[in-house]
């Protein structure tokens, strides 16, 4: 709550005739001090019905803070239990809610019913410091009240922690900022019975106002000569020092480190990506028959773009968890390079010796599988001429079948060799890929901490000037407060 709402607060309660009582400059020093304490004087002076005040507001730790606060203040102001509330009282009423709800039925219910019985109603919003849009709330309930034709009811925002708070620091703005004041003064003006309540009672209450008012200006004079303005001012002021490069140094240090790390975990994903292909890639190479293996190049050449598919989305995550850890924004475009190439289709095998040797063996070893198997046809004279043609057959087409088995093996045994190579080489190739992202996504996130940073140091160089500025004039200043200062003290003295 600001000093002018505390103020605007004060001005609620109407002044008197009775006020002269006090001289002009008097009057003037208390106003521009206390205001709360001149709207106290004044509510004290103010003609009415006496009785007291009919308290409507929830049962919780907040509003017993605040019957406590009200109650340290003078003239001390009765708040009627609800429970025993008749509505045909000529009382004054205050209607207490949470600075953070809005008017309901249940409230505007009850505040047609005391209007209905010519009522003088209070609103009060308690507990604003716990909420940043208080006013919000506070002009949305004004609304409400518009909406149903009452504009004669303002919304007092008070803190009674705030008041605590104030008490116990002995700070006499943190009071003014309550608004506890305030509200005790409107409900004295709410509750006057009449030019006085005795004149012992008011002159009680004139001497404690001025000896506030005279201890606020004492504070003052305290902190003008001890200079704690402007003490604050160069605390500010070396903090802001410390911080003037905008945390530049400290920012690309982060972004060093993050790509670095973003570096050594890619580079182990990938890793064991290509294993995995790998290991893939032997599992289907051993159920592949001759016309897959003569199209395996293609499957693998596919598989390797699907893999720098994944590669990239990998890439992508770890940029952006690295520019999250560095607190600045994410690379808007981020280079895409083709997909590896596994390389040239292998070369065609060339038969060597051993594939000589396994004709030989084939032969062999069909031979005597056939000899063996028309031995029996040797036994009749007549069908052992017959025996060795046959004999020749099964020789050649186990033969056949061997070179067949042995030139698949070889073939498979080759093509695993060139798909290793050729991870190899894809392999390198995605780490050269990672590598050129995690360059360009340093420099964009370089830059972007740099044009941040200087942002940042062109608001401090700002505020430094500012408070060098701020610092000259309070030293300018000084002596003519003190004057004032020193002038209303003695005015509080003559009287």
């Amino acid at each position: 709550m600001r000093d002018s709402d505390a103020t605007d607060l004060a001005e609620q309660v109407e002044p008197s005739t009775d006020e002269a009582a006090l001289p002009a400059e008097v009057n003037a020093v208390i106003d521009r001090w206390n205001p709360q304490g001149g709207a106290l004087i004044r509510a004290m002076n103010a003609a009415g019905e006496g009785s007291s005040v009919d308290f409507y507001a929830p049962d919780d730790a907040n509003t017993t803070l605040l019957r406590t606060e009200l109650a340290r203040f003078e003239p001390h102001i009765d708040l009627a239990d609800p429970a025993a509330v008749k509505i045909t009282d000529p009382a004054a009423a205050l209607i207490l809610f949470d600075a953070g709800s809005v008017l309901g039925a249940d409230m505007f219910a009850l505040i047609d019913r005391l209007r209905a019985a010519d009522r003088r109603i209070l609103l009060a919003m308690n507990g604003f410091h716990a909420y940043q849009d208080w006013r919000t709330t506070r002009a949305r309930n004004l609304e409400l009240l518009a909406d149903r034709g009452v504009t004669d009811l303002d919304i007092l925002a008070v803190s009674a922690r705030l008041s605590a708070a104030a008490r116990a620091a002995d700070d006499s703005a943190l009071l003014d900022r309550s608004g506890v004041a305030g509200l005790h003064a409107v409900l004295a003006a709410a509750t006057a019975r009449g030019p006085v309540d005795g004149a012992q009672r008011r002159a009680a209450v004139l001497s404690r106002v001025l000896t506030d008012t005279r201890a606020r200006i004492d504070e003052q004079i305290t902190a003008l000569r001890s200079g704690t303005d402007t003490a604050r001012l160069r605390e500010e002021r070396i903090g802001l020092m410390a911080e003037r490069d905008g945390g530049r140094q400290a920012g690309l240090a982060a972004v060093r480190s993050q790509v670095q790390l973003a570096r050594v975990d890619l580079t182990t994903e990938v890793g064991a990506m290509v294993r995995a292909l790998h290991n893939r890639s032997r599992a289907e190479l051993d159920r592949c028959d001759g016309a897959e293996l003569r199209a395996y190049p293609r499957r693998l050449q596919q598989a390797a773009g699907e893999l720098s598919v994944s590669v990239d989305a990998v890439i992508d995550e770890r940029v952006r968890e690295a520019a999250r850890r560095i607190g600045t924004a994410p690379p808007a475009q981020v280079r895409r390079d083709p997909a590896p190439r596994v390389g040239p289709d292998p070369d065609k095998r060339h038969r060597g010796v051993e594939d000589h040797l396994m004709i030989v063996l084939g032969a062999s070893a069909g031979v005597g599988l056939g000899r063996l198997i028309v031995a029996p046809m040797s036994l009749v004279p007549a069908l052992d001429a017959a025996s060795f043609p046959v004999t020749l057959l099964l020789g050649a087409g186990a033969a056949a079948w061997v070179v067949r088995a042995r030139r698949r093996l070889a073939e498979r045994n080759h093509l695993s060799h060139w798909v290793s190579e050729a991870l190899v080489n894809v392999k390198a190739q995605l780490e050269q890929r990672v590598a050129g992202v995690l360059v360009d996504a340093e420099t964009e996130l370089a830059e972007h901490v740099v044009r941040e940073s200087t942002a940042r140091a062109v608001a401090v160089d700002r505020r430094v000037t500012e408070l060098d500025a701020l610092t000259r004039g309070l030293v300018a200043q000084r002596p003519a407060q003190l004057s004032a200062c020193e002038r209303d003290i003695a005015v509080l003295d003559q009287w």
